[in-house]
């Protein structure tokens, strides 16, 4: 038992690093993005229908909500990228400022998207994007020594 507690606790003394710290961050946040059209669905159906599987093409009659789920595939798909590229940067000790600021305008590019996606702002949708992809890209050419 002293053996279990002794590891437990320099588990807790063991911080994380800048990028793994955004990388939990990130997501934490793609994790809980379902939140708010589940809650249209339960506002528009009820809380047992809300419950049931939804047929395949059925959307929900609010647009907001719509772009909610696009934006929270659109998240889950681009944190395969990125969750992947701060593995290596961890695994490799390449960690630098360069890469924590990357992990860290990728976060904040991603929150952004997400929210302006769903208020349904077009042009800016597309540039936090941008900003999202361009973050990766860098980390992407750090690995690689190209930058």
């Amino acid at each position: 038992m002293q053996a279990h507690e002794e590891e437990g606790t320099e588990m807790e003394n063991q911080a994380l690093s800048t990028e793994l710290y955004w990388l939990v961050l990130t997501t934490l946040m793609t994790a809980v993005m379902w939140v708010p059209y589940i809650i249209n669905r339960i506002l528009e159906n009820g809380q047992l229908a809300a419950l049931k599987l939804v047929p395949l093409g059925v959307k929900p009659g609010a647009d907001w909500a719509v772009r909610a789920t696009a934006a929270h595939n659109n998240s889950v798909e681009n944190l395969v990228i990125f969750a992947t590229l701060i593995l290596v940067v961890q695994i490799s000790g390449s960690n630098s400022e360069f890469t924590a600021m990357a992990a860290m305008v990728y976060f904040l590019a991603r929150a952004a998207h997400y929210v302006i996606y769903l208020i349904g702002i077009p042009v800016v949708r597309t540039l936090t994007f941008a900003v999202s992809a361009f973050a990766q890209i860098g980390i992407a050419l750090r690995l690689l020594g190209w930058m």
